[in-house]
């Protein structure tokens, strides 16, 4: 009973919460060990708190992004990252509210702000507070801004790295609550753990990915302006995937440059000797594709993901919606289920524009006499002899393909966020449990 509790993804995804949650608030509890800093009132304590909660909060976020594989596989990639954002509005808040406090119950500590005649710790407070702001302010509006991605993703982490070292020092400086040589050593480690997850993403993972690198082994097109690149690994085994999942990818450039992409597999997931990915040509990376040369040198830094059928081996068949290119990790799914020679029924719900802009659409068709697979296109615009569905993946469509017993299929969407929103909530009003619910979002950056 206790291993089946353990491999629950919903208990080791709650176990993860607990221990940020604790992880958060330890350093500030520890805090109050003895000697018990001087009673300043309760304003001023309560500042004191918000502060090193917001400032353990920055430090977390560095192993956030770290793309620690046991913490993405509790949760994935995509609903980590948006923790992230959400929860730096939360710490930008608290750190924000700390001085704000001090200057309504002092009014006299406001002229610290005077950077020049101000101690260096204060100093150091107002220059960890700007580069809070603007790691905020060019993350919320990096597109209105038209920063690039990868001098954004180069200066967030340098603004981070400044907002965090910086608040330390300025806590060390302050010392109230730091006076004794262990609390500080507690917090300084803290600060170099976050330093080192940084370093790691940016130095060490890049370094094992030179180690590993691909050769692009063909590129072809396929329906709905969309290009297939098929990799082979060169020097070593490759990896193998469960299908679903997604890499990021470093086409024709040094790891270390981190202009990487995120894109689903779509090939066969026990297959370490050629990697697809089929990726729409819809922005200035991906209409490159289709000019990449056989030959090109790509890392991969993989697989991530926990979209996929993998975790539910006990489901009696598999509900999978896609709309438009949505339809990768689906492929991934289908092309191992026939490999595997899997019995279990499939059933595809896959919408498009147009009858000619079904990606794999012949692909799917033979797929059908290997597997216990039914497909229902669903065209937004249909040609004139159409008689299948049309218009919207909505509550009545699913109502009429999805098994009476809602709670035997596992549920797995992947489409664009308006889609996924409306087929969720039609889901919900049809009795589908949310545990049997997955979804895969397309952005992550």
């Amino acid at each position: 009973m206790r291993s089946l509790l353990m491999r629950s993804p919903v208990i080791v995804a709650a176990s993860w919460i607990g221990t940020y949650i604790l992880i958060a608030l330890l350093p500030l509890l520890l805090l109050l060990v003895y000697p018990a800093p001087e009673d300043k009132g309760f304003w001023i304590d309560f500042s004191v708190a918000l502060g090193f909660i917001g400032l353990a909060m920055m430090a977390l976020q560095f192993a956030l992004t770290a793309r620690i594989n046991r913490i993405e596989a509790s949760y994935g990639v995509d609903i980590i990252l948006q923790f992230h954002r959400y929860i730096s509005l939360v710490a930008f808040a608290l750190i924000l509210i700390h001085p704000l406090i001090l200057f309504v119950a002092q009014p006299e500590t406001l002229q610290l702000l005077n950077f020049f005649t101000a101690p260096w710790r204060a100093r150091m407070a107002v220059l960890a507070t700007l580069a809070l702001i603007a790691l905020v302010v060019t993350t919320i509006w990096r597109q209105q801004l038209k920063i690039p991605y990868e001098p954004w993703r180069t200066s967030h982490g340098i603004f981070a790295v400044l907002a965090v070292s910086l608040g330390l020092g300025h806590a060390i400086g302050v010392g109230n609550y730091l006076g004794l040589f262990w609390k500080s050593v507690l917090w300084t480690g803290i600060a170099l753990i976050a330093l080192w997850l940084l370093v790691y993403v940016r130095l060490v993972k890049p370094w094992f990915m030179l180690k590993k690198p691909y050769l692009v082994e063909e590129v072809r097109p396929e329906r709905g302006n969309v290009w297939t690149l098929a990799l082979r690994p060169i020097g070593h085994k490759g990896f193998c995937f469960e299908p679903g999942q997604f890499a990021w990818i470093t086409l024709d450039i040094s790891p270390f440059r981190m202009r990487e992409h995120p894109f689903s597999m779509s090939s066969n997931g026990d297959n370490l000797e050629r990697i697809e990915f089929s990726i729409k040509a819809l922005g200035d990376f991906t209409n490159t594709i289709k000019d990449v040369a056989p030959g090109t040198k790509a890392f991969l830094d993989g697989p991530y993901g926990v979209f996929t059928t993998e975790r539910y081996e006990d489901s009696a068949g598999f509900v999978l919606i896609a709309g438009g290119i949505g339809i990768t990790p689906m492929m991934s799914i289908l092309l191992t289920a026939s490999k595997r020679k899997d019995e279990r029924p499939y059933l595809l719900i896959y919408a498009s524009k147009k009858w000619e802009d079904i990606t794999f659409r012949e692909e799917l068709n033979e797929l059908q006499q290997k597997l216990d697979l039914k497909i229902i296109h669903v065209l937004r615009e249909p040609p004139e002899d159409w008689s299948g569905e049309t218009g919207y993946v909505d509550k009545e469509l699913l109502q009429r393909y999805i098994p009476k017993r809602r709670g035997t299929r596992q549920y797995l969407i992947c489409a664009a966020p308006k889609m996924m929103e409306q087929v969720e909530l039609a889901l919900h009003q049809l009795d589908v449990p949310p545990t049997n619910i997955h979804m895969e979002h397309f952005n992550l950056v």
